[in-house]
């Protein structure tokens, strides 16, 4: 009946809309699934020419949040100009959280390595797996950036908004809490030198396969519907590429594999609150929780905090809205910079070297240090309750960091856990339990319906 409809629909829609079928081999149930490929009318692609996608799985094996039928939303997908591969799992049993996210790497993987179901177009970076009655809210700005911060490239004179991606409920009978991360890879402004201008080549990179999902086998945020939760992807709020910026008349690369304050909180309160407003009318309870990991756990560890600062509240989008989350899951970051020192070379040979370059010694401006990190922003069991997750073998300054932070939230009361050896080294949770885990955090302080 699907099939029918789509082909129908591409008839109507366009003679120009194209649609292939085949099987797929899914890792979560084990056997091989029904898949349609169709292609928009007029499609979005992205700066390179691929196809921006959505891959939709259907009938999983766990009740639909949103109302609309599958035909419904596939037909708004394609009306957006997305490339739609619907993969068909027939209400198989086996198809539900957390094994389900091993089809959502795979699916990952497969679109990195530039062929999937038959595909070998589909953007590297505004791809996306979406579950049936979810739909997606693309590039929506959270933060006019300030070139002025990291003074790269010398052309980038006029800010560049940051954007977002929300992937919420369709017609939901209840509204969901959300999962709001920030991305670990850095989009930034980018100058031709051939052509003589800025061009978008480097925009929205925050999905990119290689250096997020498909590079780490990271299937959190998609998987998150499977437990009743929407989810939302931003750009990191360093607007630079990670190894890059500096101060006004600084020293290049001064700000290499870090992002500074208040700036970077600025953004991260402003994504919030932005994704707050915009949730009301898309199906979300304004329930929101934060999944960072590496450079983004540094950067979503900036909401957590109760303190007010006038100079981060009062600055970037819809002001005046709250700004507070509901929990986070932090993964190895930096939280404090005043603790770098602790043990010298452990893994931020970046930070002991270049840190002082732009704030100065530590002992004589300790208060300026203190104010760059989210342990900053902490001052009463009012934060929210965080889970911490590292490997023992990943860097040891992560561990510090983490270490540290947590013993302030605890003397604090703020509720804290712990996920510790789910994997090895610099690596998000993949293995069933630690999903488990994760999910039944958010799940506790989120509340979602499923």
């Amino acid at each position: 009946m699907m099939r029918h409809f789509v082909l129908l629909f591409c008839l109507a829609y366009s003679a120009n809309c194209f649609a292939t079928t085949g099987k797929w081999e899914s890792k979560a149930t084990g056997g091989s699934i029904d898949y349609i490929v169709t292609d928009a009318k007029i499609p979005e692609k992205d700066f390179a020419g691929n196809y921006v996608t959505v891959v939709y799985l259907e009938k999983p094996g766990f009740k639909k949040i949103g109302r609309n039928t599958n035909e419904q939303d596939v037909a708004w997908l394609l009306a957006q100009g997305y490339r739609v591969i619907e993969l068909n799992y027939a209400g198989n049993q086996l198809a539900v959280s957390p094994a389900i996210n091993a089809d959502v790497i795979a699916i990952n993987k497969a679109i990195a390595g530039g062929n999937f179901c038959g595909c070998n177009d589909c953007s590297h970076y505004q791809s996306y797996v979406l579950f049936e009655g979810y739909r997606i809210a693309r590039n929506v700005p959270y933060f006019k950036d300030d070139p002025t911060i990291y003074n790269t490239p010398a052309e980038y004179t006029v800010g560049d908004n940051l954007n977002m991606d929300i992937i919420y409920p369709a017609n939901p009978a209840k509204a969901v809490p959300v999962i709001l991360s920030f991305s670990y890879s850095n989009s930034y402004a980018t100058y031709d030198p051939i052509k003589k201008t800025l061009t978008d080549e480097h925009k929205n990179q925050r999905l990119r396969e290689d250096y997020t999902l498909a590079g780490f086998n990271d299937s959190f945020l998609e998987g998150a519907p499977a437990n009743g939760m929407a989810w939302a992807i931003a750009d990191h709020p360093k607007y630079c590429q990670w190894g890059k910026g500096k101060p006004v008349n600084g020293q290049e690369d001064t700000y290499k594999s870090y992002e500074t304050n208040p700036d970077a909180a600025r953004k991260v309160k402003s994504a919030v609150r932005t994704l707050r407003k915009m949730g009301s009318q898309l199906g979300l309870n304004g329930k929101i929780g934060i999944f960072g990991f590496s450079r983004g756990s540094t950067a979503g560890s900036m909401a957590i905090g109760d303190k007010k600062v006038p100079g981060i509240e009062n600055a970037g989008f819809n002001i005046g809205i709250s700004d507070k989350v509901q929990a986070a899951a932090l993964g190895p970051g930096v939280f404090d910079y005043t603790q770098i020192y602790n043990t010298l070379h452990d893994g931020d040979i970046n930070l002991e070297t270049r840190c002082p370059w732009v704030w100065g010694d530590l002992n004589k401006n300790y208060a300026l240090w203190q104010s760059m990190g989210s342990a900053y922003l902490v001052q009463s069991s009012a934060t929210a309750p965080v889970l911490f997750f590292y490997n023992t073998d990943d860097e040891h300054y992560y561990q510090d960091q983490i270490a540290h932070f947590k013993a302030k939230l605890d003397s604090l009361h703020v509720p804290t856990s712990t996920l510790v050896n789910y994997g090895k080294g610099h690596a998000v949770p993949q293995t069933a339990e630690s999903l488990n885990q994760l999910y039944q955090f958010f799940r506790r302080y989120l509340t979602p319906s499923l």
